[in-house]
């Protein structure tokens, strides 16, 4: 079993049979209230997605599992980490439309996939069945779509490994590349939560859009002729300075005497 599934079951499991108080209180909504969103209106809120923010951040899983309250917003989370899929698999965050349509914006629900048999998903739901935390067999007939933790993981391992370096020869380009102080541009690959994932397309779009400005960078130097080429920081000095690099170097004063 993939250990992301693994580790999610195992806070999920010992959790069932939980039931909410009255009120509508449960201690899922409290933790969400003083820990994701900070609003006393969660700790009476329909749980069911704040259950799932609540097991994953016990399993160390919140990155790729994502941690929302409200089950359209989670649903779009998954689309943008390249990680929503029309089949089930245990470990997957699955959508519900009581409606019966395909749209993200009428999900009203969410659970977890603990695994798949004939034709059915076997999941753990919260507020389910009025006020219970419990396992649930159904069909997939209200099913929007599923939200895949370990497709968001690979997602991540991607990005994590994606870098754009492009490296200035300097047999080609003398004493520009040094002049700018460049030796080689890297560019480190965003966060996943801005939602736009790196691909070969846009690296090479970025390597191509760097080596253009490199090219102008060239091209306005030649125009604008030889320049000694810089060396350490340039400062403006002062008259005092001017006459201080002028004088010869003294030896320095002796600290704490030296012997008789």
């Amino acid at each position: 079993m993939d250990p992301i599934v693994e580790r999610l079951l195992d806070v999920v499991r010992p959790e069932l049979g939980y039931q909410e108080k009255a009120g509508q209180f449960t201690k899922y909504g409290e933790w969400y209230a003083e820990t994701i969103d900070i609003h006393p209106k969660y700790r009476n809120a329909p749980w069911c997605d704040m259950f799932i923010a609540w097991a994953a951040e016990q399993a160390g899983l919140a990155e790729v599992v994502g941690q929302f309250a409200w089950t359209p917003s989670h649903a779009v989370w998954f689309q943008q980490q390249a990680a929503w899929s029309d089949s089930p698999e245990p470990g997957a965050v699955v959508f519900y439309d009581w409606a019966g349509g395909d749209a993200i914006k009428g999900i009203d629900h969410v659970g977890l996939v603990e695994k798949v048999r004939d034709g059915k998903i076997h999941t753990i739901e919260a507020n389910v069945d009025g006020v219970w935390l419990k396992r649930k067999v159904r069909d997939e007939s209200k099913v929007v779509g599923y939200g895949l933790p370990r497709k968001v993981q690979e997602h991540l391992d991607e990005l994590a490994a994606t870098q754009i370096t492009l490296r200035g020869n300097a047999d080609t380009m003398p004493g520009y590349m040094e002049e700018l102080g460049v030796g080689a541009v890297t560019v480190a690959a965003p966060s996943p939560n801005i939602g736009v994932p790196i691909t070969p397309q846009t690296a090479a779009y970025a390597s191509g859009t760097l080596a253009l400005l490199l090219a102008l960078i060239l091209l306005v130097r030649q125009l604008r002729g030889p320049r000694r080429p810089l060396v350490g920081r340039h400062r403006r000095r002062g008259r005092g300075a001017q006459e201080a690099a002028r004088e010869p170097a003294r030896e320095p004063a002796t600290v704490g005497g030296g012997p008789a």
